[in-house]
């Protein structure tokens, strides 16, 4: 018997890194996952790979009209929604004086309003449901940060908040709203990264070594799941070490 049997489940930005091992993980532990990305191409071949417990839709988190459409699609398909994971990202470090504005406002729209408009769109279908499991993936800088990282680190404590407020204002309907917080996790997003930056992060983490994104998609599978039916408004980091 699978951990998520019978649940039906939203991943943005599954089309690979952390959102695909969720997905995998997901449809391995019997859940319906429709996964959702930018990422045309890859997000077709995950559900090819996966079958037909995984279905794939573009979808552009920032917008609006998009979170309308994924909805609908998945109650037309699947009769009703279980859980969200908002784990659609993007990454962008610079010095302040040298942070454009148009970077920090992508961040903002995809990151954090992104985000929002997913816990917004879900509300309803989840209290139909009887209620629900909404996992925000924030980050490590969501809880603290350091140089280089001011519009990223924003978007991030930004997730962070909303996941608080959400989870006191969701509790009553038995909608559970989670964060987890990732460390230094071996994904495409830190790849372009230079090495001894990557390799500075690693230094700084008690564990001394990146985390995987199975580590990772572990721990959004307990928040997920009816294990966690009494933890709402936890902040859960996976990050070796480094928050202690």
């Amino acid at each position: 018997m699978g951990r998520l049997d019978g649940k039906v489940a939203i991943i943005t930005g599954a089309a690979r890194g952390q959102g695909a091992a969720e997905a995998r993980l997901f449809a391995a532990e019997g859940a319906r996952v429709v996964a959702t990305d930018v990422l045309r191409t890859d997000g077709e071949a995950l559900a090819a790979e996966l079958g037909p417990a995984v279905t794939f839709l573009h979808q552009d988190v920032s917008s609006e009209a998009g979170w309308d459409e994924v909805v609908a699609t998945t109650l037309e398909r699947h009769g009703r929604l279980d859980v969200l994971v908002n784990n659609a990202a993007i990454y962008r470090s610079a010095p302040i004086a040298e942070h454009s504005l148009a970077d920090y406002e992508q961040l903002v729209a995809i990151n954090q309003i992104g985000v929002f408009l997913g816990m917004r769109a879900v509300v309803r279908p989840m209290k139909d449901a009887g209620g629900g499991s909404i996992v925000n993936i924030s980050s490590g800088a969501g809880l603290r940060s350091t140089k280089y990282m001011i519009g990223y680190a924003a978007t991030k404590f930004a997730v962070t908040g909303m996941t608080t407020a959400a989870s006191s204002e969701l509790a009553r309907w038995r909608i559970r709203v989670n964060s987890v917080h990732p460390g230094v996790i071996e994904t495409p997003m830190i790849a372009g990264n230079p090495p001894a930056m990557n390799e500075a992060m690693v230094r700084g983490t008690p564990l001394r070594r990146m985390g995987s994104v199975e580590e990772v998609a572990a721990a959004v599978l307990f928040l997920a799941s009816d294990e966690a039916s009494y933890v709402t408004g936890a902040h859960l980091t996976v990050d070796g070490g480094v928050s202690a």
